[in-house]
């Protein structure tokens, strides 16, 4: 009887499939594997909503660049941390062993070997190999022959090294990428002298971070320890990266949403919106928490609680930096998060944005998913390459703090002092992790 009965579904299934691939004439759209948004590692929902965007205590600068304006933020996923040296060293790595494989190695071994592949056709590097046999070995594996020597040309050379110690050359890390410019297409699309190409922006970034931020941004101190551990020893791992341009963060986006697609191309998955620094107005209301009014991401007037704590990694008073609990940066995890679940929005590190700064931005800007952007070139001048700079940082005294306040930095400077996190653009109308 059982038999009889999943035969019966066996035909009842067969019938119903038949009869879907028959639409008998009628438009019922493409049929496409189902999407569920799922929740990126290390990320919270921030559902979309309106907020008063601007200022909510007196502008002791006067300078005016952060005037009141109601604006609609649609529904986006966000880092809960800064991005650590841990992270961000992943791309490194990443980066370091694609030269080491491309360039030096010449080794089929690290290759994927298409059927039917001539010897012409372009090579991809099989990363799960890479994975199980590091590039960086010595010394053999189970019988393999060790890199050793293979390499010795990404070491600096001769007068370079110390103590003769075989060390990467930095300068030799470099990111190639190609992203679509689509304001410039939407502003040039009647222009039929123009073509595709023509929108591409394509750059070459290097992505070791500038370590001697930390002595070039305070004259006269005593910042060494900081330079050679800060980026490289462990106990450094989930403090936020700083010594990161701009267009080294932009890259670092790129790159993590080219890893993410690969994996959801191997497990043959629908991709989700790729990674991006948040906009200006992105950040200011995520910062906020889904609070009205309040000056602070933990809601309140005060960067004291009540038992007179302080809530951030900041300059208080006249400068005593330890009095929060760090000389210098703090762990990511730091703190208490704001009610979206979000550490460090104020303090720690201030953090890049994707928004280019100008001082009347919030007088002409739309009030939906508002943002000013401009793709500065090399050859433009300094001021058209001014990127909003938000959150304050742990050598900032408490003004910068504030959800509101707004700073720039230019897009090719590297600060001891700032870092940044990304944002992923939520696709659908709900989100449920289901988890």
């Amino acid at each position: 009887m059982k038999t009889r009965y999943f035969l019966l579904l066996l035909l009842a299934g067969a019938i119903l499939s038949s009869c879907n691939l028959n639409d008998r004439g009628e438009v019922l759209g493409v049929r496409q594997r189902p999407f569920r948004a799922e929740l990126p590692a290390g990320m919270v929902y921030i559902p979309g909503g309106s907020f008063l965007m601007g200022q909510t205590d007196q502008d002791v600068t006067f300078a005016q660049i952060s005037q009141t304006k109601q604006v609609t933020v649609s529904p986006f996923f966000m880092d809960q941390t800064e991005t650590t040296n841990s992270q961000y060293k992943q791309f490194v790595n990443w980066v370091r062993d694609s030269i080491a494989i491309s360039n030096y190695l010449n080794d089929d071994k690290y290759y994927i070997k298409p059927k039917n592949a001539s010897a012409t056709d372009r090579k991809y590097i099989n990363w799960e190999y890479v994975k199980r046999n590091p590039v960086w070995r010595s010394g053999g594996k189970k019988g393999q022959a060790s890199n050793d020597g293979k390499l010795d040309g990404m070491f600096y050379q001769g007068d370079d090294r110390i103590f003769d110690r075989n060390e990467v050359d930095v300068r030799l890390l470099k990111y190639n990428y190609a992203m679509m410019v689509l304001r410039s297409a939407s502003e040039q699309r009647f222009d039929k002298s123009k073509k595709r190409s023509d929108f591409i922006l394509r750059d070459t970034v290097p992505v070791y971070p500038d370590t001697l931020v930390w002595l070039n941004d305070f004259s006269y101190a005593a910042n060494e320890p900081m330079v050679e551990g800060y980026f490289s020893h462990p106990a450094y791992q989930n403090y936020p990266v700083v010594g990161v341009t701009w267009r080294q963060a932009r890259a670092f986006s790129i790159w993590r949403s080219r890893y993410n697609d690969a994996y959801k191309d191997k497990m043959k998955a629908p991709h989700r919106l790729p990674y991006s620094l948040p906009t200006e107005a992105e950040f200011e209301y995520a910062s906020r928490g889904g609070r009205i009014g309040t000056d602070y991401p933990w809601g309140g007037p005060y960067i004291k609680n009540a038992k007179g704590c302080l809530l951030a990694n900041f300059k208080p008073g006249r400068g005593n930096y330890t009095d929060d609990g760090g000389a210098y940066t703090v762990n990511v995890r730091s703190y208490f998060p704001n009610d979206y679940g979000l550490y460090n929005m104020a303090g720690n590190v201030a953090e890049w944005t994707q928004s280019a700064f100008d001082e009347s931005a919030t007088t002409f800007v739309h009030d939906m998913s508002p943002t000013f952007n401009y793709e500065a070139k090399a050859t433009d001048p300094e001021v058209l390459k001014r990127k909003v700079v938000r959150g304050g940082s742990w050598k900032d005294i408490g003004y910068f703090l504030q959800n509101a306040t707004r700073s720039y930095e230019f897009q090719d400077t590297a600060k001891s002092y700032i870092g940044f996190r990304l944002v992923s653009h939520f696709v659908g109308r709900d989100f449920k992790d289901k988890r």
